[in-house]
């Protein structure tokens, strides 16, 4: 496990992070860069080595609730890996509101949603199948005979 101090330096060795002091001898570091309103990036870094990197909802942590990832155990390869992530996750557009109608030959009607994370396919109100990508829909509604209303 790392030291306290090697995280700091590992993480101090991203310029783009900001370094903010607070209680009990805990440190956030702040990604002033962020396209949201969420900023901290490493939260509650403390001298047990304790500590949390945000990575919202990547698919390849396991993160809690709120997004974050404990990185106690996390090796120096690992620990920048992951700050890499957070700070590119930070960094991405949103996916922009997407709601269209496709149809079939038979004039039926599927709405494809992207509700984040997830692009869904709802006949009226209800839900009948769910994606993780775009794609994955486009090709299952495609699949069904059915093509995006103009």
């Amino acid at each position: 496990m790392l030291t306290f101090e090697q995280k700091l330096e590992i993480i101090e060795s991203f310029p783009e992070l900001t370094r903010k002091d607070v209680s009990m001898k805990r440190v956030n570091f702040h990604y002033e860069e962020s396209l949201y309103d969420k900023k901290i990036a490493i939260y509650h870094l403390h001298p047990t080595g304790n500590g949390f990197v945000y990575v919202g909802n990547l698919p390849h942590y396991e993160a809690d609730k709120k997004g974050f990832v404990n990185v106690r155990d996390f090796s120096e390869k690992e620990l920048r890996s992951v700050i890499a992530d957070s700070i590119d996750y930070l960094s991405l557009e949103p996916e922009p509101p997407y709601d269209k109608t496709w149809m079939n030959r038979d004039s039926e009607k599927l709405d494809l949603v992207y509700e984040e994370p997830f692009w869904n396919v709802y006949t009226g109100k209800n839900l009948e199948e769910s994606f993780g990508t775009f794609d994955n829909a486009e090709d299952y509604l495609i699949d069904q005979g059915f093509k995006e209303k103009k």
